[in-house]
């Protein structure tokens, strides 16, 4: 990642980012904001001249360069900071970030008196609007290496700084498990790259099933999805348990590290982009090492299925039942609806075995999320009010988009199955609903205390776009963690 470094006294300006604000609804013209360090002698009348002429707006996110040959610095930009929300200098870092990748070194002259969480979005913007992912040669890296955030006291801004480097750390993170190509990533590297991870984090437990604890405890959900594929089926288990904890929070993530659909084959344009399946879990696990490098005052248990639901002659098949952890039974006649059941498993199991005081689950679920909702928002289910609204406050305030949907007791009626408890994939249309109708089956007495995130829409990105950058995008990460900071 970038290094990011506070400082009251910058020692490079060969490359300065001066802030710009919009004019007042009256006037057109954008402004330079009075910043807490002294730019060199004659550069704000240099800004205030430069703006009417290049008509800049000072929108978040626009940047102009001027050019200085022989002088300092060098290369002065103007950066758009909007109306200078939290959400608007996280667009100009990101904006920032990509438009002085031929440099090495940048240094921001902040405001005077900027808000924390305007900091903390700047920091977010930086390091996640620089994200790359390649596993081949890269001529075209950026040489980016240092940004300097100047400011006049800069030990106000240390935890904004930190707080944002590590939800940026475990976001890229996220985009890393998520972006890598399934020829690599099974079950296994799933669980050896989280291993690699807790182990730089003390107060950490993790625990792995493989495929003999499975059968021998009664998971056949997982069992099943994971039978047609030469790498078994994994569940993990990593717990966070501060001493303090008051509040106990499990989180799940559905991890099918490539879904062909099994017997229900996908076609190939269907297919091609699977290794996005485990977008669920790659963000449950990289929140919860987030909460512990944070040192959050709450119990995080995370349980992570993880199959390669795959075609052979040991996958399982359209019309099988299957037994899911606690004896529940699922009839399963689209195996391409695979992710409920390894999630059915795990949410039984956190019931019985965990008991938390809240159980929220992210999935790369249905097509339905995107039909309803585009490619940028999940779909968030939960019969519980308060809950809904604090994590869609948190979701929001991230940078990220959620919005409420249904759970209708009239639909429930459709996972009825003439041969097993219920029908894992009814056919009766309103399918992210009825995904999610099927998984509060197997939330027991925490139903009411349940939350469930489809978000298979808006776990990729297909375009550059601010803070996210083309493929995998971490969604969930930083919603999570916002969340998890309000709980105590």
């Amino acid at each position: 990642m970038l290094a990011i470094r506070l400082t009251a006294e910058p020692e490079r300006l060969d490359t300065l980012v001066l802030p710009v604000r919009p004019g007042v609804a009256d006037d057109a013209s954008a402004e330079p904001v009075p910043t807490g360090v002294t730019p060199p002698d004659g550069i704000v009348d240099e800004v205030a001249a430069l703006i009417p002429v290049t008509r800049f707006a000072g929108r978040a996110g626009d940047l102009h360069t001027q050019w200085r040959p022989g002088g300092t610095p060098r290369r002065l930009l103007l950066l758009g900071i909007g109306d200078a929300d939290e959400a608007a200098w996280r667009r100009g870092g990101a904006a920032l970030v990509r438009a002085v990748k031929d440099e090495t070194h940048v240094t921001l002259s902040l405001p005077e008196g900027i808000a924390s969480d305007a900091v903390r979005g700047l920091v977010e913007g930086l390091l996640l609007g620089s994200y790359r992912f390649r596993l081949g040669a890269d001529p075209d890296a950026p040489a980016l290496t240092d940004v300097d955030l100047a400011v006049a006291d800069p030990e106000a801004y240390e935890q904004a700084v930190t707080v944002a480097q590590t939800t940026a750390r475990m976001t890229r993170l996220a985009r890393d498990l998520t972006n890598m190509p399934s020829s690599v990533k099974n079950p296994q590297w799933f669980v050896e790259q989280v291993a690699e991870a807790v182990a730089d984090l003390p107060g950490l437990t993790l625990r792995v099933r493989e495929p003999e604890q499975l059968a021998a405890e009664g998971f056949g959900g997982i069992l099943a999805v994971g039978g047609g594929s030469a790498s078994g089926p994994r569940l993990i288990e990593l717990d966070w348990n501060p001493p303090q904890a008051d509040t106990h929070v499990a989180l799940v993530g559905k991890g099918i590290t490539f879904d062909t659909g099994g017997i229900s084959i996908k076609p190939v344009p269907a297919m091609k982009l699977m290794r996005k399946d485990m977008a669920g879990a790659a963000a449950v696990v990289a929140a919860t090492l987030g909460a512990a490098s944070l040192r959050l005052p709450v119990r995080v248990t995370t349980l992570a299925p993880l199959a390669e639901n795959m075609v052979s002659g040991a996958a399982f098949r359209p019309g099988d039942i299957v037994r899911h952890y606690g004896g529940m039974t699922s009839e399963t006649t689209n195996s391409d609806a695979e992710g409920r059941l390894v999630l059915a498993d795990a949410l039984a199991y956190a019931v019985r075995e965990i008991k938390p005081d809240l159980l929220i689950d992210l999935a790369t679920l249905t097509g339905a999320n995107a039909v309803a909702l585009g490619t940028r928002t999940g779909a968030l289910y939960s019969d519980n009010d308060q809950l809904a609204e604090d994590l869609l406050t948190a979701i929001r305030a991230a940078g990220e988009s959620a919005w409420r949907m249904p759970l209708p007791n009239d639909y429930v009626e459709h996972l009825g199955s003439d041969l097993a408890d219920l029908h894992s994939a009814p056919t009766q249309g309103g399918g992210s609903v009825l995904a999610a109708l099927y998984l509060r089956e197997f939330t027991g007495e925490l139903g009411e205390r349940w939350l469930h995130i489809d978000m298979s829409a808006p776990s990729w990105c297909e375009r550059d776009d601010a803070e996210l950058t083309k493929g995998a995008t971490g969604w969930g990460v930083r919603g999570l963690l916002r969340w998890l900071a309000t709980l105590d």
